[in-house]
């Protein structure tokens, strides 16, 4: 396929600014039903949303890691599940593009396809002649419902015994899908769980993990593109770390637009926004919003910097910091501005308590986790090693 010209980050950046009143309008409807609105969808691939990390010879885009996490957050500036599930597409997306080339071929093949993927190995491949038998669950799935693609991880049983980390591109209409997704944060991602029954997984659909976290892959068409040479975990962590920041900016902007003449009740202030609390409130919640946003594009600009060049453990630990200290400070504004908001607040439409519900469900994913990332920089800061393989 013919490449195309890719927009510009600004470009990009004005079509995903255009977006946010339809993302606001179509939150709650999203939060209640616990899917995005089709409409939600079609708008974002029309915007290329979906495109940033396609490879460029499928007519992708290939954007820098500082303008997925701006566009990232602009979603999330309307609606945080929308930037979650647009999140999980660019991770998922950029992975597939480390698949073999044949795999390639088919997979973006499909016009405006979505990919959606799971990192924890909750599955068991088998070989088979010819690939692997593929069984097991996968929680979480993203936006899978809306897909289609996974990029997932798997264990591969070899005969001796011994288990080995894997990635399986499997097409969603391969999975059964289980409707459990009711949860209290980011409900409108229909993170449901996929299974899959004795599913037939091609040999070149499926990728050792270790090379493929040292950097090493079979693709050979994208072998020289910039963003696939870029490591892996940093890669996922910094876009994933986007939600975040987008949650932050939406925060502020809902609580200023409903604190013209609201009151603190039970005092004599008959307009909050005179009140020397309110003053404190607002500016602490934008420090704190602030120092989210640079921990995000310090990492999205250590990424686009030396993407392909040699990377040491504590570099890789740094963007797990930046990640724990994203997720840390953009909850501490969202709380800030959430506490400020009053009784009133409590009704779903008022989009603060949707808002804070999210990035708490955001400060509770396991890669994402501010102590979990702030402890792993810190044991390899005093000399230790990292205790687990994603780094």
């Amino acid at each position: 396929m013919a490449s195309t010209a890719a927009p510009t980050k600004e470009e990009l950046v004005r079509r995903t600014a255009e977006l946010v009143p339809l993302l606001r309008k179509t939150a709650v409807d999203a939060d209640e039903n616990r899917i995005l609105p089709d409409e939600v969808i079609e708008a974002m691939t029309e915007a290329g949303i979906p495109k940033m990390r396609v490879p460029a010879r499928f007519g992708g885009y290939e954007s820098d890691v500082n303008t997925v996490v701006e566009v990232l957050a602009e979603v999330g500036r309307g609606d945080g599940s929308a930037s979650w599930v647009a999140s999980v597409w660019a991770i998922s997306t950029w992975m597939m593009g480390l698949f073999p080339d044949e795999v390639q071929e088919e997979v973006f093949s499909t016009p405006d396809v979505r990919i959606t993927g799971i990192l924890s190995p909750t599955a068991i491949g088998v070989p088979t002649e010819g690939g692997i038998l593929l069984n097991g669950k996968w929680s979480f799935n993203s936006g899978a419902r809306q897909s289609h693609w996974n990029a997932n991880a798997a264990m591969l049983a070899h005969p001796g015994g011994e288990h080995e980390p894997i990635m399986v591109a499997v097409p969603l209409s391969d999975l059964r899908i289980v409707d459990d997704w009711h949860t209290s944060g980011l409900r409108g991602t229909g993170s449901i769980t996929t299974i899959a029954e004795d599913v037939f997984v091609p040999q070149a659909r499926v990728l050792s993990m270790g090379p493929v976290l040292a950097g090493q892959h079979p693709a050979q068409l994208n072998a020289s593109s910039r963003i696939h040479r870029a490591p892996f975990m940093p890669t996922a962590c910094t876009t994933i770390s986007a939600p975040a920041v987008g949650l932050a900016r939406a925060a502020r902007e809902a609580f200023l637009e409903r604190l013209p003449g609201r009151k603190i009740t039970y005092t004599d202030y008959d307009n909050q926004s005179e009140a020397p609390l309110t003053h404190l409130q607002v500016a602490e919640a934008k420090i704190c919003a602030d120092e989210a946003e640079f921990h995000a594009f310090d990492a999205a600009n250590l990424l686009d910097a030396k993407a392909t060049q040699p990377w040491t453990v504590e570099d890789r630990a740094l963007v797990r910091l930046h990640l724990g200290a994203v997720c840390r400070r953009a909850k501490e504004a969202v709380d800030i501005l959430n506490t400020a908001s009053g009784g009133s607040s409590l009704y779903s439409t008022v989009p603060i308590q949707r808002i804070a519900r999210d990035i708490q469900a955001i400060n509770l994913h396991a890669i994402l986790h501010p102590n979990t990332n702030l402890e792993l920089y810190g044991r390899i800061a005093c000399g230790l090693g990292p205790n687990t393989p994603y780094i």
